[in-house]
């Protein structure tokens, strides 16, 4: 190990206990343990019986958290679990170390086999939609439906945004980003953070900056922090050079489950452009944009989010009643306001089955040369007028 790499962390058994983490009205916290990695899962009791489970991933440096807002308006619709991903929230390093979408991705698809809840339906923002699509890919018995909230795939025009988040997974750039910012409080991280991810910070009611805050200093006193940050980054930039059938965008392409796309309009970490080419990549898909949230638009506006999901339910459900073939397009509008809906749907081959079989390699792996657009894509579209609508 280089100087100017991060210490070698300590095996989780050793590791001090930090302060305790964030519950919100009708939460509850579990730890789960499983081979090689250990789970903290948020869930919201069911609120009657007969609800289809939900499983949501956040995005890098985020937390089960993120989904609060979002767990609380689906409330009645689903079941909710989240998880916090390995080194992250609450839950502790992997006891391997590896932080790749695939390891990500191992982790979920084996908490989901231990619980025996699968299929559910999927969430993922940003990393957490990386993992997400790899586990649709892979393992379609375990997906009912997929939502990808500015999904982390890969661009070949990166936003300059975007950059310093890449350069954090190079050896040395965490070392030297945590002597250069030393004397910054809490609070100028947490204001830096939602400047980059939110795309009207404004919307950040006093409370819940106070709760990020906290949340943050909490894990910044746990030496592991940035070991997991820099890790999870530098995956999945390494996720990013992956060709042949274990890119992310051809994984994309064999993702069976009807999915739901939002994308924000304001997102300085995911260009907006790649909205229409993920929505004419994933064969079943519908496209939400959000003009004025970023990153995070289940955090920004979790009912307009919420309203859309519902009607993908309501939409499968009547396709469930009829042959595919006989499948008609969405052609209702929208009722949440500034919002661009898409209605696409293409053809691809079939998954693979095997997660383990395409590690995230080095940057050696070259580039996917596929297109990453299924063939035959058909797509409907139209807009609703009006404004956006709001969030919490």
């Amino acid at each position: 190990m280089s100087s100017t790499e991060l210490p070698s962390v300590p095996p989780t058994s050793v590791l001090p206990k930090a302060a305790s983490v964030r519950v919100a009205e009708g939460e509850r916290l579990r730890s789960v343990r499983l081979p090689g990695v250990t789970l903290t899962v948020r869930s919201r009791p069911a609120t009657r019986a007969g609800l289809h489970p939900a499983l949501y991933l956040h995005g890098l440096g985020g937390s089960s958290q993120n989904w609060s807002a979002l767990m609380a308006q689906l409330d009645g619709v689903v079941e909710s679990e989240a998880v916090d991903l390995p080194g992250f929230g609450d839950s502790p390093p992997p006891d391997d170390g590896n932080y790749s979408i695939t390891a990500h991705a191992r982790a979920v698809i084996r908490h989901l086999d231990a619980s025996g809840r699968g299929p559910v339906h999927l969430f993922g923002n940003s990393l957490g939609g990386a993992v997400s699509t790899r586990v649709a890919a892979v393992r379609p018995d375990l997906v009912r439906t997929l939502t990808l909230v500015s999904p982390a795939l890969p661009e070949l025009r990166v936003q300059r945004t975007a950059v310093p988040t890449g350069l954090l997974g190079m050896p040395g750039v965490a070392a030297l980003f945590t002597r250069f910012t030393r004397e910054w409080t809490a609070e100028q991280r947490v204001r830096g953070v939602m400047a980059l991810c939110y795309g009207d910070p404004g919307r950040v009611t006093p409370e819940a900056f106070g709760y990020a805050v906290e949340e943050l200093e909490r894990r910044l006193r746990l030496p592991y922090f940035w070991d997991a940050m820099t890790r999870s980054a530098r995956g999945l930039v390494n996720a990013y050079t992956l060709g042949g059938q274990h890119g992310l965008w051809r994984q994309a392409e064999r993702v069976l489950a009807p999915t739901l796309l939002v994308y924000g309009g304001r997102d300085q970490l995911v260009g907006f452009r790649m909205a229409q080419r993920a929505a004419r990549t994933l064969r079943d898909s519908r496209l939400l944009t959000l003009p004025n949230a970023g990153h995070v638009a289940m955090m920004e506006y979790p009912e307009t989010v919420a309203t859309a999901f519902r009607e993908l339910l309501e939409e499968t459900a009547q396709r469930g009643s009829r042959p595919q073939s006989e499948a008609e397009p969405d052609t209702g509008a929208r009722p949440d306001a500034g919002i661009r809906a898409t209605r696409a749907t293409s053809t691809g081959a079939r998954p693979d089955t095997d997660i383990g079989s395409g590690p995230d390699a080095g940057p050696e792996a070259g580039p996917d040369s596929g297109s990453g657009t299924g063939s035959g894509s058909e797509a409907f579209s139209e807009r609703a007028g009006g404004s956006a609508g709001s969030g919490s």
